[in-house]
């Protein structure tokens, strides 16, 4: 298929190698593909219904790109390779080649009142759609996970760490659904971003709008949009909903690494709280022994370079004047490396946490240490009248003495202030049931919360399946 050009009419000769070498996107943007006849058809029936194109006209144009997008998807990569090879220079430009061999000049009346720019944004709109949802389906799917284990896991204790140092038991369910949390809150991002995003730029021309009769919330609705865009020279230039899905999608990516980084941490040979499943771990080349979390390791670097994504993306776009400028070409990439990222990471880490293997009784036995319940026993002391700080310092001597005997808190015995029935209270289980308070870490209070968090979940999913419905034609 032969390179088709959209502009140069005023040019003496045709681009020169190498600006086609550095302005031609196809390589890339033929991502948009789909979404770009999808595009296309939409705006083909809307000259057909304004007039503008006869309806016959309209109905052959939307049959021959259905057409195109078919044999486009039929050919695979071996075919997208050969359309690359060929020297397309856009997505766009390919789309109306395909065309012009199945229609010939009948093709070239798709683009009337219609620019690349306002096509491009409605493009990317349309891509987002997928990806914002795809990124809330995710992070529903991997909550409920956590939350499922939460529930079976909402009396095992374990170690509560602050600074990398053993602080106060807590159960691993209690551990769990702190992270279901914060990917709730990730799958509210997306869920905000997509209703700001839900607008459609066709329609806005090249930045002034189309000078066609077009119903652009008609328009907008046949494309499952709420709602066109406000104002012709924002719509084309706005990547505000690329921003705000690499900014979801990285803090997402940022809250995975720090599940993965705990869970490196408790499947360590020093640690050994738990195992990763067979299926899911990595061996060395030379060391026979080795079971790498490199699920967990990738997902922490895919983290640091969601983060470059993003502020790549801002540094782009803090310098461009209304209305459309060349760098925005630069938009797509990062979100094609970011959406294939979370595809392959949230499955991976949804498997590996619903096949661990945890070591319970090694995580009560850390989870009994004195380290962890001297609190309890300060609170012990507090319970009957001795100021809080005044019980701090007591249990502080305690530690230092029973370190020196080289016993435990309970082995010391009493004196000091601390009599036999405060040191009753250094039991994990009474510990753990203490923490009765919203948010807390009793069994009881986990248990219910893992529930919540699923019913949070569902509600969620129905609102969503509620909004696709209503807003697809």
């Amino acid at each position: 298929m032969k390179r088709r050009q959209l502009w140069g009419g005023r040019f003496a000769e045709g681009p020169a190698e190498v600006l086609r070498r550095f302005n031609d996107s196809f390589a890339f943007d033929r991502e948009l593909l789909s979404v770009d006849v999808e595009g296309s058809v939409a705006w083909a029936e809307e000259l057909g219904r304004s007039g503008v194109l006869r309806p016959a006209e309209a109905r052959a144009i939307a049959r021959g790109l259905h057409a195109v997008r078919e044999e486009w998807a039929a050919g695979g990569a071996r075919a997208a390779d050969a359309a690359v090879a060929a020297g397309h220079e856009d997505v766009h430009s390919y789309v109306e080649a395909a065309l012009a061999e199945k229609l010939g000049p009948l093709a070239g009346k798709l683009h009337t009142g219609r620019s690349r720019n306002d096509q491009v944004a409605t493009d990317v709109r349309l891509y987002l759609k997928g990806a914002l949802a795809e990124l809330e389906a995710g992070a529903l799917e991997l909550a409920g996970v956590l939350a499922v284990r939460a529930a079976d896991e909402a009396a095992t204790p374990m170690p509560g760490y602050t600074h990398l140092k053993r602080a106060e038991p807590v159960t691993f369910g209690h551990w769990a659904l702190a992270y279901a949390e914060m990917l709730l809150r990730d799958a509210g991002r997306a869920r905000d971003a997509a209703e700001r995003a839900d607008e459609c730029p066709l329609g806005s021309g090249a930045l002034s709008g189309t000078p066609l009769p077009v119903d652009r919330a008609r328009l907008a609705a046949s494309l499952g949009f709420a709602r066109p865009t406000a104002n012709s020279l924002d719509a084309v230039s706005d990547r505000d909903a690329a921003a705000e899905y690499l900014f979801a999608a990285g803090l997402l990516l940022v809250h995975l690494s720090r599940l993965a980084e705990d869970l490196i941490f408790f499947t360590s040979d020093e640690v050994r709280f738990a195992d990763l499943p067979d299926r899911l771990a990595t061996g060395s080349s030379r060391m026979p022994h080795k079971k790498n979390p490199d699920v967990l390791e990738l997902v922490r670097g895919h983290a640091g370079r969601a983060v470059g994504e993003l502020a790549g993306l801002l540094a782009l776009l803090k310098g461009i004047p209304l209305a459309y400028d060349k760098d925005l070409q630069l938009d797509k990439e990062p979100l094609f490396r970011t959406r294939a990222t979370l595809a392959a990471a949230v499955p991976a880490l949804s498997a590996l946490l619903a096949g661990l293997t945890l070591h319970r009784e090694r995580m009560r036995a850390a989870a009994s240490d004195d380290a962890l319940l001297a609190t309890e026993l300060a609170d012990a002391l507090a319970r009957r009248g001795v100021p809080f700080r005044e019980a701090h310092d007591v249990v502080g001597r305690r530690i230092a003495a029973a370190e020196e005997a080289k016993a435990s808190l309970a082995g010391l015995g009493p004196g000091d202030g601390v009599t036999s029935a405060d040191l009753r209270a250094l039991d994990v289980d009474q510990a753990l049931a203490r923490r009765a308070a919203v948010g807390g870490t009793s069994p009881r209070r986990v248990r219910a919360a893992a529930r919540a968090v699923l019913r949070r979940i569902e509600r969620q999913r129905r609102q969503r399946r509620r909004t696709g419905r209503r807003r697809r034609p």
